[in-house]
């Protein structure tokens, strides 16, 4: 640590108590924060897999190939990559206000961008506008840990984190479900571009009331902490280089270790996610809004596997035993998810996928805490970013990956390698050192 650290800082990483009294308070106004947060990260996840689930009808409006389409969930990894750093470098250098005014106007100005793209030639103007939604998301997706630090207490932050996640899984829900339905499968490309045009015009009016939310009552933090651990931590951020947290953060070898693992993990969400479509009309076809439906079951069950797994942290402080927990069940629900597809019952997809996203979207709140605890005293917007930045390009691999064999060799054995890359995950998440130093510092 660097000299001009304070005592109370390095008297936690040494594993001392720190002693001096800092004044602290939790504000009611803390829950009209995350709700509105909430809010403006389904906003921007719902236009995630929007074209992906309805796959097949993009490609007839807008004659384009199937990996046009794919493009579409994997331009928000690509852009989140570069990306992240600055970010998250805005993120500490001016709050969570900023990140969230400017997140929100990307998101609905990428909203409305599509609204004018409803004709068969104007595939590129509907990807511009997604784009911009892609690049909104990195002002997004590492704020849950920062939000949830900065305005809750102790004994609420990993329930607030959970929550905070429960809102870009709420997106994806509403990404998986309202396309099929508002876009019908039809020859008749006028039937689906009208169905793209009431869509669009949904999603513009939506981001639009989300903006206004967050310029009239978003705040930036408290007057003051809601722990002795965000004190310290706002003296620290006060006085830290931004180059030397990332640096002592790619040092830290838990991490590093927690990132290849997480990033494993919902790389291969990410992966199911972008293919359900085209899984589930391979095993069952015509069955479009079943395709949705599914993905919202993965979605919805891993909303309440992410507040559940929340509660069992602020509960337990069992931040490496739940960890693990919850990616070994994740690999179960993967397997079940593999061998099952073929049965010609489509319920039992329903119940397997359900099983499937409970713990393996359910897991995404566990590796924020757990990343905050392993690189305390670093922002939570940094360690969030670099985790998610990692997660990107191993969600791009995984999905360029699957598309290959899945157009090779079919499903099955496209689902047979990502449940061995769980396996490794799982190893590689029972040798992350429990090293709690959050905890430590007394929250």
């Amino acid at each position: 640590m660097p000299k001009n650290q304070p005592d109370y800082v390095k008297a936690v990483e040494g594993g001392i108590q720190p002693t001096q009294v800092v004044e602290t308070k939790i504000y009611k106004r803390r829950w009209l924060i995350l709700a509105i947060f909430v809010l403006y990260s389904a906003s921007n996840a719902m236009q995630w897999i929007q074209y992906s689930i309805i796959a097949n009808l993009v490609i007839q409006y807008y004659d384009v190939s199937s990996f046009a389409v794919d493009m579409t969930s994997m331009i928000y990894m690509m852009t989140y990559i570069p990306l992240i750093f600055l970010a998250s470098y805005l993120l500490d250098k001016f709050g969570l206000r900023f990140a969230a005014v400017a997140g929100a106007t990307g998101t609905a100005l990428g909203a409305w961008i599509k609204v004018f793209s409803v004709a068969p030639d104007r595939f590129w103007v509907t990807f511009l506008g997604h784009t911009f939604a892609a690049i909104s998301q990195t002002f997004i997706l590492s704020l849950p840990a920062r939000l949830a630090a900065v305005w809750f207490g102790p004994d609420q932050v990993s329930s607030a984190c959970s929550i905070g996640v429960f809102g870009n899984q709420l997106g994806v829900a509403m990404g998986f479900l309202f396309p099929p339905m508002l876009v019908q499968s039809s020859p008749d490309n006028e039937v689906i571009g009208h169905g793209l045009s009431v869509m669009f015009y949904i999603i513009a009016a939506f981001t639009s009331i989300v903006l206004v939310l967050i310029l009239l009552f978003f705040k930036a933090e408290p007057p003051l902490p809601p722990s002795p651990a965000q004190a310290a931590q706002r003296d620290v951020e006060s006085s830290e280089d931004f180059l030397q947290s990332i640096k002592r953060l790619v040092t830290n070898v838990g991490y590093l270790l927690l990132i290849l693992s997480y990033a494993i993990n919902v790389g291969i969400f990410y992966a199911i996610s972008t293919f359900l479509n085209q899984i589930v009309l391979e095993h069952f076809p015509g069955h479009e809004v079943d395709a949705g439906r599914i993905g919202l079951t993965i979605v919805c069950a891993g909303m309440l596997g992410s507040v559940v797994c929340g509660v069992v942290l602020d509960k337990t402080h069992k931040f490496k035993e739940t960890t693990l927990g919850v990616y070994l069940f994740s690999l179960l629900g993967m397997i079940v998810f593999t061998f099952t597809l073929d049965n010609g019952k489509i319920y039992v997809v329903y119940i397997t996928a359900g099983l499937l996203g409970f713990f393996m979207t359910g897991y995404l709140p566990v590796g924020f805490e757990l990343a905050a605890e392993l690189t305390y005293p670093e922002p939570e917007g940094t360690s969030a970013g670099l985790l998610n930045a990692a997660t990107q390009v191993f969600g791009i691999a995984f999905t360029m990956l699957y598309g290959y064999i899945f157009s090779s060799w079919g499903d099955f054995i496209s689902n047979i390698v990502l449940c061995i890359s769980l396996v490794l995950g799982t190893l590689l998440t029972t040798i992350i050192p429990n090293d709690l130093r959050r905890q430590n510092a007394k929250l």
